[in-house]
């Protein structure tokens, strides 16, 4: 396993539309040992997803881990390592609710952002099979944060309020609920 270099916002490959990852080819090597870089990285930079194209592979390729309930966050809910190929969504439902959102691509900002809290992501699995599932609340927008990576887009993108934009310190200081009541 190797940590890949994520690339930040202003590389022009952040904005291009990844294209399919060829389903033929998931069995091989080359997909192993990609799908082992990205979670080597997503750990090293203490993310919980990763898209293939902020690593600089044009691929539709994701992979999510949550393993800790308590990060920048808030409480959050765990979900083990998952890699999604050539991921779609579908809204279930329309209602929205907002978290705010970093980005490993955007260091050291964050930004409100409000998306649809119920959908349904079909993929194919790392051994090339069909699957979907449900998601809902932070995990929808989670999904949804590294599916955008898939079409070139940001969560700063998403943002609509600018004043909703923070370093992650003044994040902390002045946003964060007080979590000693």
């Amino acid at each position: 396993m190797t940590k890949r270099e994520v690339i930040r916002m202003g590389h022009p490959n952040l904005r291009k539309q990844a294209d399919p990852y060829p389903p033929e080819e998931i069995d091989s090597l080359e997909f192993r040992s990609l799908v082992n870089d990205m979670r080597e990285t997503l750990h090293a930079y203490g993310g919980i997803g990763l898209a293939a194209p902020q690593i600089d592979i044009p691929y539709q390729l994701i992979v999510i881990e949550i393993t800790d309930s308590r990060s920048r966050y808030g409480d959050i809910p765990l979900i083990p390592f998952g890699v999604y190929v050539n991921p779609r969504s579908t809204i279930l439902d329309d209602a929205v609710a907002g978290y705010w959102e970093g980005c490993l691509s955007i260091p050291g900002i964050m930004g409100y952002v409000e998306r649809p809290q119920h959908l349904r992501v079909a993929h194919l699995d790392a051994n090339a099979q069909q699957s979907s599932l449900e998601v809902s609340g932070f995990l929808a927008t989670v999904f949804q944060h590294e599916l955008d990576h898939l079409k070139g887009r940001l969560f700063l993108d998403r943002v609509e309020d600018t004043t909703m934009i923070s370093f992650d310190d003044e994040y902390h200081t002045f946003h964060t609920p007080d979590t000693d009541d």
